[in-house]
């Protein structure tokens, strides 16, 4: 039940007649030498503590360990519950989400790598979203994250995931690719669409640099949660409309890698280049670590 590419996942799908989230549950139960409902649960545990996060940024007062974020989240859902959201409520409300998982990750609490901590506000906001827009069951969602994790297997398999050593393309932009797989499946979307949206995913942030301020996880990683999560909604869109993505999925994560692995390591994880090299940069990590 083993798959290694997009292009055997695609083929065990069609042989089978399956999801992808059904070859990857299959997949999971079989390696890690578990039943089913085992494995099943295990996810449903990871979808609690996603909402659990989304929860806690939008009620409580969290401040980060830098200090360099904390609050945004709520103030971007108070704009979208009260005010006129440019991106509509349903973009808005992923972009506020997903910025609060960054939060509690910052300030040390509870969330869940996926595939990244840096990453990790991308599935949650794109998922808790479209459950409340569209009425999906916990059933459905963590069928979907299923989905999500076989993009991510393929991903980390065959590339990166790792900011330090393929920028953050490599972090949000595996995080993107796998919402945008799991929304499309979701929204009825094939198996091969799936995979489209998720090529497109990371052909959009494609070379995109990791260069946290002061080292920390705080920013601009919050601001790229927001947009990762954006860019696997809109590559689902354009997907299921029915315009896919020119390059197989196999050859975008082939390029990723040689992509990261040219950025210079000033941009990969480092905080000395990009906006951690600037001087307000600069003087942020000498006032957080004197």
């Amino acid at each position: 039940m083993n798959f290694t590419t997009a292009a055997a996942l695609l083929e065990l799908c069609k042989t089978k007649g399956i999801t992808i989230s059904q070859a990857m549950l299959d997949r999971e139960t079989q390696f890690l030498g578990k039943d089913t409902g085992t494995t099943i649960q295990q996810m449903a545990r990871s979808y609690t503590i996603m909402k659990e996060a989304v929860h806690r940024a939008l009620t409580e007062q969290i401040t980060s360990m830098g200090g360099l974020i904390g609050g945004e989240a709520a103030k971007i859902n108070q704009h979208r519950l009260t005010g006129k959201p440019v991106c509509g409520n349903l973009v808005a409300k992923a972009i506020a989400y997903a910025m609060g998982v960054l939060e509690v990750n910052a300030s040390m609490g509870l969330i869940v790598a996926a595939p990244t901590a840096g990453s990790s506000g991308v599935i949650p906001g794109v998922f808790l979203t479209l459950q409340e827009e569209f009425g999906f069951t916990d059933e459905e969602m963590v069928d979907a994250l299923f989905n999500a994790g076989a993009v991510g297997y393929l991903i980390t398999r065959n590339a990166t995931v790792a900011g330090a050593e393929g920028g953050c393309q490599a972090e949000v932009g595996a995080a993107s690719a796998m919402a945008a797989s799991a929304a499309t499946q979701l929204m009825g979307g094939s198996p091969e669409q799936c995979l489209s949206a998720a090529g497109t995913a990371i052909t959009n942030i494609l070379g995109l640099v990791c260069d946290p301020i002061a080292g920390l996880v705080e920013a601009p990683c919050q601001k790229r949660n927001a947009m990762g999560a954006s860019n696997a909604l809109v590559s689902a869109e354009i997907t299921l409309a029915g315009v896919g993505n020119l390059i197989p999925f196999d050859e975008v994560v082939a390029t990723m890698y040689a992509v990261g692995r040219s950025i210079p390591f000033e941009l990969r994880e480092t905080a000395l280049g990009g906006v951690a090299g600037t001087p307000t940069g600069c003087q942020l990590c000498q006032k957080i670590f004197g």
